[in-house]
This record gives C-alpha cells, structure tokens and sequence, in this order.
C-alpha cells in the first residue's frame, strides 16, 4: 500500500451525492438508491444541510427485517447518526484503514459539518485496479 500514501480522500471521493432528511420516509430513501444506482444516502439536517447520519443498502435489510417497510418509518430511526468522516485532505490509506477496522463501505466527507463527499470501497476498488494507480 506504499504507493498509495500520498493519495488524498479528495481524489477518489464521490461528490455526486444524493442527500435525505431525517424525516424521510424509508421508501422514499429506498427509491433514491434505486433511481440512481447508489448503495447509500447523507442524511441531512434540513436547516442548516450538516451531515447527520447515513443510510446504506445493508440498513435497509434491517428495515425490512424489523419493520414494515409501507408502516410510514422515517430514515431517522435506522440510520447510522455521527458516522465516522473523512476530509478531503485526508490520506486515503488511513481511511481505508479505518473502514475495514469498523467495516464500513461508505465513508462520509466532510469540510466542517457539510457534506462535500463520499468515499466507498467501490472507490478503492477502482482505484487500485486502474492503470493510473501503477504509475502514481
């Protein structure tokens, strides 16, 4: 992982994100992972846009297992509040640690409270097996 070292979270984080609040209904969450193709949400404080948790595809079996999916449940009683973050200045080799210390996929990024990122083992993934990562 040497070659990695000086590789910053900013390179290889998403900053397409798709965000929710607390209050939104787990099927409405549902339909924005499946619309666009994503494994996970930012949940959101709808006054002032901080990050206040995180949903992914593995919350949803929960949901389904505990739950009534149609019973009107909202994101904020199966998120994960206070996810562990990232800065886009971050090594990325220390977050990866950090993910598969915990077991995470997904990796909020931050610039204070606000969301700007995301950074997921699918990103990783690419990275190493891309042609660029050789030569970095």
């Amino acid at each position: 992982m040497d070659e990695i070292e000086d590789v910053f979270v900013a390179r290889l984080m998403s900053t397409d994100l798709h965000t929710v609040t607390p209050d939104t209904l787990v099927e409405d969450a549902a339909a924005v992972l499946l619309e666009n193709d994503i494994s996970s949400v930012l949940v959101v404080d709808e006054d002032d846009g901080s990050l206040a948790g995180i949903l992914t595809s593995t919350d949803f079996v929960d949901i389904v297992a505990k739950s009534q999916p149609k019973a009107e449940t909202t994101v904020d009683r199966y998120m994960t509040a206070d996810p562990i973050t990232a800065s886009a200045q971050d090594d990325v080799s220390a977050v990866a640690a950090t993910m598969l210390e915990h077991g995470f996929h997904h990796v909020p990024v931050v610039d204070g409270d606000a969301p700007i990122g995301i950074i997921t083992t699918s990103d990783f993934a690419a990275y190493v097996s891309s042609p660029e990562s050789a030569s970095a």
